[in-house]
């Protein structure tokens, strides 16, 4: 048996993984990149892009996404969400250095946001509400 309960799956997308983020990109295939991004169990996953760039372009309130996190070492884990976009603002420079900090430490993620020329670019909120996933490591 590879199943997740809802605790684990949310304490394992609250870890330190780098998401990978699917939208429709109509009529193309799907926009699939990866993405720094925070989350905490029972709220909302964010993450920062630039209002200019292609997913930037793609996001708008009341979209449908997925992100993936995935471990890298065996035994193999990943937990999937799809959910709507509940709201995008502008993010501020304290949004991007917390984020930096979560992925780079301290002095990385400092340094990371002194030196960021795409500014605070956009906040962007997601409901999770559809979860899937497999824990390699329970079979």
């Amino acid at each position: 048996m590879t199943e997740i309960t809802k605790e684990e799956k949310q304490d394992f997308l609250a870890g330190l993984h780098v998401g990978v983020l699917s939208l429709s990109d109509n009529p193309k295939g799907p926009l699939t990149v990866p993405i720094w991004y925070d989350y905490e169990p029972g709220g909302e996953l964010w993450f920062i892009t630039g209002p200019n760039s292609l997913k930037g372009k793609l996001l708008k309130v009341g979209v449908r996404l997925s992100l993936m996190a995935q471990s890298e070492e065996p035994p193999y884990k990943y937990v999937s969400i799809e959910g709507p976009v509940v709201s995008i603002d502008e993010a501020t420079n304290n949004d991007l250095l917390a984020m930096a900090i979560r992925y780079l430490g301290k002095d990385g993620g400092e340094q990371y946001a002194k030196n960021s020329e795409s500014g605070g670019g956009v906040i962007v909120r997601v409901k999770p509400e559809r979860w899937l996933s497999v824990d390699y490591g329970k079979s």
